[in-house]
This record gives structure tokens, C-alpha cells and sequence, in this order.
């Protein structure tokens, strides 16, 4: 059986960035990787593959959304370092439902069987909980992983994903695997409002990726930071192979205990 993530985040996180270089880091360690994005925008797996690849709504609507005529081959593709990967894609902006396509897609991957055909099955998905669609990866995940800068946003959001894994392990196994700390900046407080709130909600910052131009690049280039060459590589690739090393192997993981939306705004307002 796979070992299953669900990675989260309020939008515009880094999340893709970061899953895609997450998910390259396990498969050089010799794991074989499936990343799913669970974003409309499709673009979580570009880092990967250099390419926006056909989604799942793209396949099914060439068979009339038929989907006992899909096959895996379809819908996968495969990109650096032997990482799968696979989008779910959505409906156009302003139609439809993108939580109810995540959900499909979870669905399919059932079908074809692909929870017994990886070591890792990483899910990359949109934003914050607000809907049954999105929050499907978590019915199936081991693990829930949250990335978030070190300001009051990103926290706010950390802390409503913290009750969604809360909510979801009350009736499945997922538990919580840690924090992922994006942007990094000594300059700008660090990671000192993110320690704050692991210590109070019960979790742990499992990595901490540093604010730098060769991360921004790498994405512009559609490539992984391994791929990359510059001042700062080694620095920006040390915090992935640290996490992969820590998800490889069982990792200590906890149950978070998040506070409520109306207490977090007077709690963080005190953080220095």
C-alpha cells in the first residue's frame, strides 16, 4: 500500500513548488512517486514534466465523460526522476464545481488501482478546505502536510487546515505530519510567528524552505531544483531531501489542536 500525502495551504503558498520538488527529493531516494494536482489551474506537476499536461476533464471529455473508457496511460505522464504525474484539472473559471473534480479523481484512482502501484502518492491541493472535493485526499491520506509563510494569513489558514485534518482523523487514519515553512527570510521574523503557532495547535515544522531567486527561477524554467544550476543550489535542495528523508521513514506524527477562527486573531496579535 502506498504511503499517501495530502499537501495543503492557503493559495499562492508555493505549494506546487514545493510538492514538485518533495516529490523528485523521495523518487532520487529510490521511491517511486505519483503526484496528483487537485488545482483547476493544473500547473502543480509543471516543475516536473516542463508542460501543462492533459487533465482528467480533458480525457473525459473526449470520451463524453465515459470513464470506463479511460485508461492510466491517459491520464499519466512521467517526469524527472521517474515521478508520475497526473492532473485533475477542473471546469473553466466561473463554472462548475473544481471540488466535485477532485473527488472524481480520487475516485479514479481507485478504479485503476494505483494505491497499491506507488511508495508515495503525494496529492497537491488548491488552498484551503471549503469543500468535500478537496478535502477527499484526506479520507485516503496517511499523511496531511500544511505549507505556510511566517505572516498572519498564511497562519489563519494553517490553523482552519489543522481543523480539517482534526475533523477528517476522527473517522480516517490521517494524521498530521508537520508544517512546511516556505519563504524563509531572516530579515523578515524567520520562522518566529510559525514556531508560535506549531507549539500551540500541537505539530512541528518539518522543513524550512529559504526565500531565494533560484526557487523562482526554477519554476519560471519549469524545472526542478535539482535540475537548476546556480549560487545557492545546495541550499535550496538541502530542506527537500531533509523531508523526504523524514516522510520515508515513519515519521513521528500527531493529531493537531487547532484554535478557533475568533481566538487565533487575538492570539497571533500578541506574537512577536
Amino acid at each position: 500500500m502506498s504511503l499517501i500525502l495530502a499537501v495543503y495551504g492557503k493559495g499562492g503558498i508555493g505549494k506546487s513548488t514545493t510538492s514538485a520538488n518533495l516529490s523528485a527529493a523521495m523518487a532520487l531516494k529510490g521511491a517511486k512517486v505519483l503526484q496528483i494536482g487537485c488545482d483547476p489551474k493544473h500547473d502543480s506537476t509543471f516543475p516536473l514534466t516542463g508542460m501543462l499536461q492533459p487533465t482528467v476533464i480533458d480525457v473525459l471529455e473526449q470520451v463524453n465523460f465515459h470513464i470506463e473508457d479511460v485508461v492510466r496511460e491517459d491520464v499519466i505522464m512521467t517526469g524527472f526522476a521517474g515521478v508520475d504525474t497526473l492532473e485533475a484539472g477542473g471546469p473553466p473559471a466561473g463554472s462548475g464545481c473544481g471540488g466535485y473534480v477532485v473527488g472524481e479523481t480520487v475516485k479514479l484512482l481507485k478504479e485503476f488501482g494505483l494505491y497499491h502501484k506507488y511508495d508515495v502518492i503525494l496529492f497537491d491541493v488548491l488552498g484551503d478546505v471549503v469543500c468535500g472535493g478537496f478535502s477527499a485526499p484526506l479520507n485516503y491520506a496517511d499523511y496531511g502536510m500544511i505549507i505556510a509563510c511566517n505572516d498572519f494569513d498564511s497562519i489563519f489558514a494553517a490553523n482552519r487546515l489543522c481543523l480539517a485534518i482534526a475533523q477528517k482523523n476522527q473517522r480516517h487514519k490521517v494524521t498530521m505530519a508537520g508544517l512546511i515553512a516556505n519563504r524563509v527570510d531572516p530579515d523578515f521574523g524567520g520562522t518566529s510567528l510559525l514556531e508560535q503557532f506549531v507549539e500551540t495547535v500541537n505539530t512541528k515544522i518539518m522543513g524550512r524552505v529559504p526565500y531565494h531567486d533560484l526557487i523562482r527561477r526554477s519554476r519560471l524554467a519549469g524545472k526542478t531544483l535539482f535540475e537548476m544550476e546556480g549560487e545557492g543550489k545546495e541550499d535550496c535542495i538541502r530542506p527537500f531531501n531533509e523531508m523526504a528523508e523524514y516522510l520515508l521513514n515513519q515519521p513521528e506524527t500527531t493529531v493537531p489542536n487547532p484554535m478557533h477562527d475568533r481566538a487565533i486573531f487575538d492570539v497571533v496579535g500578541g506574537w512577536k
